[in-house]
């Protein structure tokens, strides 16, 4: 901030800071449910997947009108997220193979739905979650700032928060303890790519267009980055809501200082490295004091 401040031309004005606020929200959203995985001491590398899906569907459905194509696209990332759970829950597959298959195979299933084509967008309600601005703020970041409160909620006030935390802290203890461990675990799951297949619909309505080969491509990374950023430990037990939001904007000043001042896309790559290792190792030092 302070070196932004003072080398970077025009960095307090609110123009760029609408921008960057409109930037990091889908990363925001899609950390969000990265976060209650990872607080069960999983791990979802099916959200990018989930993005692309739910934006090949948004075209298709739009000429039934704009909630057709939003219900449509959240129904996507149910269908995924219940999949996912079931793997993990009832099968016993690990979470990062699990979500893997749907990593591969939901772009896939999204590119040819498109037949690899990118489709415009031009339906104004859509384009006004966007683009448009309530109360001078971006709708995006509002939608953002919401789904913010309903996760902090969710984990703090709620059984099913307190049931996900307790998975994450001893699963074995848990199921003994007579806790729906399966169905919590489904719902998280669920919960997760429906978050995702939201961030997608929002990308789609921001850039006015649907590619289904790049929509979402390698966010995956990026919210666990935020997320592990934030505090959350992978070991899972924990959830650190506000942490996550602070990791993802965090991140995403770092990214756009760099490209502010021309340094190449590689550099903000390995400078992302060692904010992670940074991160997972104070974690850690914590954990073991």
């Amino acid at each position: 901030m302070l070196y932004n401040i003072f080398f970077t031309p025009y960095f307090l004005t609110w123009s760029n800071l609408r921008i960057q606020l409109i930037q990091v929200a889908p990363i925001v959203i899609v950390a969000l449910g990265m976060a209650l995985v990872i607080g069960t001491e999983g791990i979802d590398l099916s959200v990018g997947s989930v993005m692309a899906l739910a934006a090949a569907l948004i075209p298709l459905y739009l000429g039934y009108g704009v909630v057709a194509a939003i219900i449509a696209s959240v129904l996507a990332g149910v269908a995924v997220g219940f999949i996912n759970g079931v793997l993990v829950a009832r099968v016993g597959l690990q979470p990062i193979v699990a979500t893997l298959a749907l990593f591969v195979g939901g772009r896939g299933l999204a590119v040819v739905i498109t037949h690899g084509q990118l489709k415009d967008v031009r339906n104004p309600d859509l384009i006004y979650l966007g683009s448009g601005d309530l109360l001078g703020i971006p709708v995006l970041v509002w939608v953002a700032a919401a789904l913010v409160l309903v996760v902090a909620f969710l984990v703090r006030r709620t059984v099913f928060g307190r049931r996900l935390l307790a998975i994450g802290g001893n699963r074995p203890a848990t199921e003994l303890a007579g806790l729906p461990v399966k169905r919590v675990l489904i719902t998280v799951y669920i919960v997760c790519a429906v978050l995702a297949s939201i961030a997608g619909l929002l990308s789609v309505a921001r850039i006015q267009s649907s590619d289904a080969s790049a929509v979402g491509l390698l966010i995956e990374l990026s919210a666990i980055t935020a997320v592990v950023v934030g505090g959350t430990p992978l070991t899972g037990g924990r959830v650190r809501v506000l942490g996550t939001v602070a990791g993802a904007l965090l991140m995403q000043l770092v990214i756009a200082t760099m490209i502010k001042h021309n340094l190449q896309p590689s550099t903000t790559e390995m400078v992302q490295a060692v904010i992670i290792l940074i991160a997972v190792y104070v974690a850690r030092e914590r954990k073991t004091r």
